[in-house]
């Protein structure tokens, strides 16, 4: 066995370690994006999760949020980046707001399709 195909099991070895380590930990936040969202369907009815902003990076189009449970897309309350659907979603956002946005999954990325300040 070469030393190539050893680093790809153990890679795949501990993918899988913290794949499982993630699912075990529902509900506490983390930092990491999930690698499959587990429906690629677009919000239910318009729901919308509850969320606050952690970082804006309007040079790659994406927001880090603090979010809740969000149940179209079957996943924990956690912390990750989304890529956002429209750039200029991104204007009117800064760490710290509170917002309620909609989200989908778009192969193994999570898309923010609607964000607006919470009430």
């Amino acid at each position: 066995m070469t030393t190539t195909h050893k680093l790809l099991i153990a890679a795949t070895l501990l993918a899988g370690s913290f794949s499982a380590m993630a699912s075990s930990h529902q509900g506490a936040a983390t930092t990491s994006t999930p690698t499959t969202p587990k429906t690629s369907a677009v919000a239910a009815s318009g729901e919308m999760a509850d969320g606050e902003i952690r970082k804006v990076d309007v040079e790659n189009k994406k927001v880090t949020i603090k979010h809740g449970v969000i149940k179209s897309l079957d996943m924990p309350a956690m912390t990750m980046v989304f890529q956002v659907k429209e750039p200029a979603m991104l204007a009117k956002l800064k760490a710290g707001d509170k917002v309620r946005f909609s989200a989908e999954a778009a192969g193994t990325s999570l898309i923010v399709t609607d964000i607006k300040p919470a009430q």
